[in-house]
């Protein structure tokens, strides 16, 4: 929440100074959620979650890739240049990205190359409470599908981000 006030509470420019993070670096998310209408229960986690997700589930196919390639690789150049978003690093950090080998860096940037190369956009996985081998064998698997598969895959993960982004500020 912000300023005490809870999500239906706040003014289209306060809501999505509030909640426009949530989907990173794509507030026309929140826009598009307070334009809607925000349901009753809104003032939930779960609840403006289903409201955010609908709209971005509204999306062309620009804005949704536009959604997708807004994301940081995992371990990435961006990550250990200091330039992630708040959210992101608290998530990579959560999951010992900040905290890899050589040989785990390595690993991760070849992944990471090798699945921009494939799909044409970063891979993108909820990281929060996952452990490393966790993360590189979604690596390995998700690298065996398709495009169209992989941009789905990609989108409920995003979701899956803003629910426990939602979750660490609202109840």
């Amino acid at each position: 929440m912000t300023s005490g006030k809870r999500p239906r509470e706040l003014g289209r420019a306060e809501f999505v100074a509030a909640y426009g993070h949530v989907f990173e670096h794509s507030p026309w998310v929140a826009e598009a959620a307070y334009d809607r209408g925000l349901p009753a229960d809104a003032d939930t986690a779960e609840g403006l979650h289903r409201a955010l997700a609908a709209a971005m589930r509204t999306g062309t196919d620009e804005q949704k890739l536009a959604l997708v390639n807004a994301h940081p690789d995992l371990a990435g150049r961006l990550a250990r240049a200091g330039r992630l978003t708040a959210d992101s690093t608290k998530e990579q950090a959560s999951a010992g990205l900040d905290r890899l080998t050589d040989e785990e860096r390595a690993r991760f940037t070849a992944l990471n190359d090798a699945y921009k190369a494939r799909f044409g956009f970063p891979f993108i996985l909820a990281v929060k409470g996952r452990t490393k081998a966790e993360i590189l064998a979604a690596f390995e698997t998700r690298l065996e599908h398709g495009r169209a598969e992989e941009l789905a895959t990609a989108l409920r993960e995003i979701e899956r981000i803003a629910l426990l982004r939602l979750k660490d500020t609202l109840p």
